[in-house]
């Protein structure tokens, strides 16, 4: 192993287990403040990303086919979504379409914020600077999609639930899959946003909000 992939390894370590010790220790100052500072950490990392002559800049837009990545989503979405609602159905029956029934305002700002505002930032993280970034040391495939979801769900960690930290590494798995069919950081962000949309429509918001953290000390 070269030096520079034995630094990149320490470095992978540091990011599944410093990072979310870190996120998880400080999670009441960060609570509020989650939003700005992902959007800082994309952008500085947007920065590193279009200086270097390495990184294919195309990687930050669509992919090569459009229609067909969006019927692969559509496909793996529809079963998933169905059998997700069945869960809270069957586990929180209070919590089924909770925020648009209570506070449909709040949940249409949502709908268009949360794309936008954090799977957009979030994808350029934890799926196109992480495989660059990463994949000198493990590749492009289930390696580094293996890692990239592992990263992405102890990074919620932040939110002090069990249930955020799962269901974003099982989130991050179906996300990085597409990143690496796609080459597309905006397709995984598309889908990112789907699934984001979706989990607070249904009613497992709660878990994925930062004033929850505040909310249970």
């Amino acid at each position: 192993m070269t030096r520079r992939n034995t630094w990149l390894g320490v470095e992978a370590a540091l990011l599944v287990t410093a990072l979310p010790a870190a996120l998880y220790i400080w999670r009441h100052e960060l609570a509020m403040a989650i939003i700005p500072v992902l959007l800082v950490t994309a952008s500085l990392l947007l920065i590193l990303l279009l200086v270097d002559r390495r990184f294919e800049k195309r990687r930050l837009w669509l992919g090569d086919n459009l229609r067909k990545d969006l019927r692969t989503i559509a496909v793996a979405f529809i079963p998933l979504a169905a059998l997700m609602a069945l869960g809270v159905w069957l586990v929180e029956p209070d919590r089924l379409l909770e925020l648009p029934r209570e506070r449909p305002a709040l949940w249409l700002t949502i709908l268009v914020a949360y794309p936008l505002a954090s799977a957009y930032p979030q994808e350029l993280i934890f799926r196109t600077f992480l495989f660059h970034r990463y994949a000198p040391l493990l590749g492009e495939k289930w390696a580094m999609i293996l890692f990239s979801a592992v990263a992405f769900g102890l990074a919620h960690a932040v939110l002090a639930n069990w249930i955020a930290i799962v269901l974003s590494t099982l989130g991050g798995l179906i996300f990085a899959a597409t990143y690496a069919r796609t080459r597309s950081t905006l397709m995984a962000a598309i889908e990112h946003g789907l699934w984001g949309d979706f989990v607070f429509t249904v009613g497992l918001g709660w878990y994925f909000y930062a004033g929850s953290v505040l909310a249970g000390g």
